[in-house]
């Protein structure tokens, strides 16, 4: 297979929305659950049917993808374990991309523009966000963090992205209907789409160094330091 046309899967389950994506020779082949109770229950069955839909099997894959995170902190989880394992056994690399960016990426498909804030909501009044800007690559603009959704630096010259602005529509009142995209949520289609730019500057990670990207203190024991706990008992 050419090197420039990875197959690679991506999942993501860092929200309601639980979402795979099989890129096979340029095309996408997608599923996805919203508001399922278990995401890992559902994940792997919505991969083997995208499999399918590509004609291909697990082993084709040249790499795994998943939203890191920020989100909910069992779905994040959940897809970082999935892939993990997958890729473990496969002795694949893992790409990990931030949930933020696959906001941005899918705005940006959906007409937003090249420069947005993609907004994510963190309850409690708080909401995920990060700048980002599309000249044929992404950049950072501001890196993502976690605030009160009053305190996101706003511009209201470019779009914003995300549930946030649903969530919050009260400190996102400056920005006119056209420029919020508020029904954006992380899609393994833009995971998968990152993933692939993610490769070819060699991004990818071993299954082992895959973590999750949490932003609010949470206790959440990583592979190793399950495994050294285990260990030291």
């Amino acid at each position: 297979m050419p090197h420039h046309l990875p197959t690679l899967a991506a999942i993501d389950t860092s929200t309601e929305l639980a979402s795979v994506a099989v890129l096979h020779l340029g095309e996408l082949f997608t599923q996805q659950s919203s508001g399922a109770t278990t995401h890992s229950a559902t994940v792997l069955p919505m991969l083997q049917r995208a499999l399918h839909d590509a004609g291909i099997e697990l082993a084709d894959c040249d790499a795994f993808a998943y939203g890191c995170g920020p989100g909910s902190f069992t779905g994040v989880r959940t897809a970082c374990g999935l892939v993990q394992g997958l890729a473990f056994g496969l002795q694949r690399k893992v790409v990990p991309v931030v949930t933020l960016l696959a906001m941005a990426e899918a705005a940006r498909m959906a007409g937003a523009g090249d420069e947005l804030i993609a907004v994510m909501d963190a309850r409690m009044g708080e909401v995920y966000s990060a700048r980002y800007r599309y000249d044929g690559e992404w950049h950072t603009m501001s890196e993502p963090t976690l605030s009160r959704a009053e305190q996101v630096a706003l511009d209201a010259e470019i779009a914003v992205c995300g549930n946030g602005v649903l969530a919050y529509p009260e400190a996102f009142a400056a920005y006119a209907a056209e420029r919020r995209y508020p029904e954006i949520l992380p899609h393994a289609a833009s995971i998968a789409r990152l993933a692939v730019a993610a490769l070819a500057n060699g991004e990818g990670v071993d299954a082992r160094d895959a973590q999750p990207l949490y932003l609010r203190n949470k206790v959440a024991l990583t592979t190793a330091e399950r495994l050294a706990a285990g260990v030291a008992s």
